[in-house]
């Protein structure tokens, strides 16, 4: 493409304001707008994390934050009955896909970590924590990354971060995860909020994330991200992944419960969805799907109860349920057919 065709009778005073432009141009770094950047590296994420493993579910996950936009695209890998990596201060994102593969094929956290340095030129400015998910893990961090940097791990679990307000950042984030009772979920975020109330990240708060995989947890069965938060871009991002991972939680649970039901798995599936039930009482849909689950498995009076709740809330649901084959049951039964009218 040809930006400016110059001949003797064009305007010598416009090509040299276009030489000038370009030449202004060609010293902005790409980065000029939006990240910043300094000594012409790519951005430092400036990052506090930790990869865990929950003994008794299985459960694998990565929790993150940082004064950085979208750190949940950068750092959190996982995958079911695998394992988990945060990669992290001049990421070098291949370590998250390449760690799994390793952990896939067997290979040792310490080993991984060892692997995936020896080829790396820049070695010591990465920063990663890894866990399998027979709960070995390993974190590294390099000599090159800025201060305050530094992890820990454990049985189930590793914790790492840089540009830190100090130690006391992971040591919180530790003991948090240590001592929380809950889901991993639970347990992760813990950690993070322990992370901030130390300082976190010695620039600010931008953005966290929340990961949490188990074999076949994801919508309908057929993917492994049972809880996958993101906050890019807020002033309170922990508040924030917070409300979010109180309806991700709920989600999860309805998500096992209707994908039980699928498979024909009633009486299981009725357990959780009770259990989601309580954690969303008012949610119109989700006790929709709670009466659909509670006739499937011989409940229907209950059922009936959850419908009419459902409709009270939410009166447009009377259209699904008048066409609805899963409540096909209730055709014929005075109060159905009173609250489909």
């Amino acid at each position: 493409m040809r930006l400016y065709q110059y001949s003797e009778k064009g305007n010598r005073k416009h090509l040299v304001m276009i030489i000038l432009f370009w030449m202004m141009l060609s010293t902005i770094s790409p980065f000029t707008f939006g990240q910043n950047r300094s000594d012409n590296r790519i951005q430092n994420i400036a990052t506090f994390s930790i990869v865990a493993r929950d003994s008794v579910t299985g459960e694998l996950g990565v929790a993150v934050a940082s004064r950085f936009f979208a750190v949940g695209s950068v750092v959190p890998w996982a995958k079911a009955d695998i394992g988990a990596v945060a990669t992290q201060s001049f990421a070098n994102t291949s370590f998250g896909w390449r760690g799994l593969d390793l952990l896939q094929q067997e290979v040792t956290p310490e080993e991984v970590r060892q692997i995936l340095l020896r080829s790396d030129t820049d070695r010591e400015k990465r920063q990663f924590g890894l866990v399998s998910a027979e709960g070995r893990s390993a974190t590294y961090t390099g000599n090159a990354c800025l201060p305050w940097a530094g992890g820990r791990s454990g049985a189930n679990y590793a914790v790492q971060g840089n540009i830190l307000a100090g130690e006391a950042v992971v040591i919180a984030m530790e003991t948090a995860f240590l001592e929380t009772k809950g889901t991993l979920a639970d347990r992760l975020y813990a950690a993070l909020v322990a992370g901030d109330s130390k300082g976190g990240d010695a620039r600010g708060k931008q953005s966290a994330a929340l990961l949490v995989v188990k074999k076949n947890a994801g919508y309908g069965g057929f993917n492994d991200r049972a809880i996958d938060i993101r906050v890019d871009d807020h002033a309170e991002p922990f508040k924030e992944l917070g409300r979010l991972l109180q309806y991700a939680q709920m989600n999860y649970s309805w998500n096992e419960a209707w994908t039980l039901f699928t498979q024909k798995k009633y009486t299981a599936a009725l357990s959780y969805m009770e259990h989601t039930a309580t954690l969303a009482p008012e949610n119109p849909e989700v006790l929709y799907d709670l009466a659909v689950i509670r006739l499937s498995a011989g409940k229907k009076e209950a059922a009936l109860t959850a419908l009419q709740k459902a409709i009270d809330l939410n009166p447009k649901l009377k259209k699904q349920a008048k066409g609805d084959q899963d409540l096909q049951n209730l055709a014929g039964d005075k109060l159905f057919e009173d609250l489909i009218r």
